[in-house]
């Protein structure tokens, strides 16, 4: 089970409007805010990256990547959590070397409800 959001804010980017919006209700019907981007680099130039708590990224996007968008925000945001989502298992085996965090990493389709999960621990502060 989730917990309560608490009013976190979670970025999601991903270039298919439709994954978009369906991510983005998913996370507010958990009572996330949701700031929704349709490129990584969308997101970077938005200056909303100080403002997140949480990051959920495709990883196959043209342009910026899910790879190239995780390395700027390691830069940008050292320890920001992040999500990878990928509809190319193959994908996974380019993951780059974490600096500052491991990102969770899932694979489409998956269940809402395991995603969710994954989110809410990444943001559970640190003991």
């Amino acid at each position: 089970m989730t917990q309560p959001a608490g009013g976190h804010i979670v970025a999601v980017v991903d270039d298919d409007s439709g994954i978009l919006r369906s991510l983005a209700c998913l996370l507010e019907s958990a009572d996330y805010r949701v700031c929704p981007f349709a490129s990584g680099a969308e997101l970077v130039d938005s200056g909303c990256l100080a403002e997140i708590h949480c990051l959920v990224s495709d990883i196959d996007m043209p342009g910026m990547d899910g790879f190239e968008l995780l390395r700027e925000v390691h830069r940008l945001r050292p320890g920001l959590p992040v999500v990878l989502i990928t509809g190319y298992p193959e994908t996974i085996k380019r993951l780059p070397v974490p600096h500052g965090g491991n990102p969770r990493v899932f694979t489409k389709p998956f269940r809402g409800p395991e995603l969710l999960t994954a989110i809410s621990e990444a943001l559970r502060p640190a003991p």
